[in-house]
């Protein structure tokens, strides 16, 4: 039997604010796992956006967009210290009472939302996510509910296993909200992280045709992984390269930048066109000329997360080789502030994901920066 010890390393965040908020130690408390819980051995945990969004409290209010508040927004489940870290991979090494013991030794992938709801209730409403509700993956284990843990047979390195969870879930959820379907086109907007990758392999798998918004020098990239084509962002006129790079029209955004496009986003769309957002990195407040969203007939979505059902689907399509994890880089977890200087050059195509540093050698080092 594995000996779990009594303190492990982590990074803890200890208040909104800068990287300095973000706190290394090797001395804090291992969890165990509780009644329907199961503890994991963390092999590898992938980096996200709401990481960063939520270490600055740069989520707003409703009533003031520059008010410091994290993810849930006025009613907050974030409490000080938090572990971050949702994209978690690792094997199961304990489990708490009545869990079965065969699943001790499962290599698993963790559904990083808490769902409040019971099964078959797809109302993400009041969804809360592993690293912000409860501790999550940037730490040697992770205390989570047993059926968040899928086992993985596939043969894919745990880093590169750790490039799916958050970013191909929230990618599916934008695609059932926008009911993308076989034949049809859509135009994706930051499409080299790891949501906008995870977009184009997602659209194709539903047999759509995806086109990829993006900086020069990624354009490659994301062709190899199933763009049919790819728009340089920060143009004079994207309306115009749209059309010419599409030749048609253009049933979906799905659309991650927001900021200063926007507007253009849905000229792009044809007459009952489908907007679906699940992020805004070029800025959250918008213009919206509400006219050319009733005249058009435009449906627009927001969308975060994802449901169960999602999830399972994204086992499937990791365990059939349908979808394949497009990792950037990893990074040890003492090194968790040079990942997120790194992450926030937004340089990188993929993902990047933390190893903790007991297991560098086996996992991260082949991919070290």
């Amino acid at each position: 039997m594995t000996e779990i010890p009594r303190t492990m390393q982590a990074v803890r965040l200890m208040g909104h604010g800068g990287l300095e908020q973000l706190v290394h130690t090797r001395e804090a408390r291992t969890p165990h796992a509780a009644p329907g819980e199961v503890l994991i051995d963390v092999h590898a945990c992938g980096m996200n956006n709401t990481d960063i969004w939520v270490r600055e409290g740069a989520y707003g209010s409703e009533t003031d967009a520059a008010e410091v508040s994290t993810w849930r927004r006025g009613r907050s489940t974030l409490s000080f210290p938090r572990i971050q870290g949702a994209d978690i991979v690792g094997r199961i090494v304990a489990v708490g009472g009545g869990v079965s013991r065969d699943r001790i030794g499962q290599r698993v992938m963790v559904d990083f939302s808490l769902y409040h709801r019971p099964e078959g209730d797809e109302s993400l409403a009041d969804i809360d996510y592993i690293g912000h509700g409860r501790d999550g993956g940037y730490a040697e284990y992770v205390a989570v509910p047993v059926a968040n843990a899928h086992e993985i047979t596939a043969d894919i390195s745990d880093a590169g296993l750790a490039t799916f969870c958050c970013a191909s879930l929230t990618a599916e959820q934008m695609l059932d909200r926008a009911r993308l379907a076989e034949g049809e086109n859509i135009l994706i907007t930051g499409a080299s992280g790891g949501v906008g990758t995870a977009l184009i392999q997602l659209a194709r798998v539903r047999g759509a045709i995806p086109y990829a918004v993006t900086s020069a020098g990624k354009e490659q990239a994301l062709r190899d992984i199933g763009a049919e084509d790819v728009v340089l962002r920060g143009g004079e006129d994207l309306v115009g390269e749209v059309a010419r790079t599409v030749g048609g029209p253009v049933d979906v955004v799905a659309d991650l930048v927001a900021g200063e496009m926007f507007n253009d986003l849905l000229r792009i769309l044809r007459p009952e066109g489908r907007y679906t957002t699940a992020g805004a990195i070029g800025g959250p407040v918008v213009e919206l000329d509400l006219r050319t969203m009733y005249l058009k007939h435009l449906e627009l979505h927001g969308s975060s997360q994802g449901t169960r059902a999602a999830f399972r689907r994204l086992v499937g399509y990791i365990e059939s080789g349908r979808i394949r994890p497009l990792l950037d880089r990893t990074f040890r977890l003492s090194q968790l502030h040079e990942a997120q200087r790194a992450f926030l050059t937004k340089s990188h195509v993929g993902k990047l994901v933390v190893v903790p540093d007991r297991h560098w050698q086996t996992i991260g080092a082949p991919y070290a920066p």
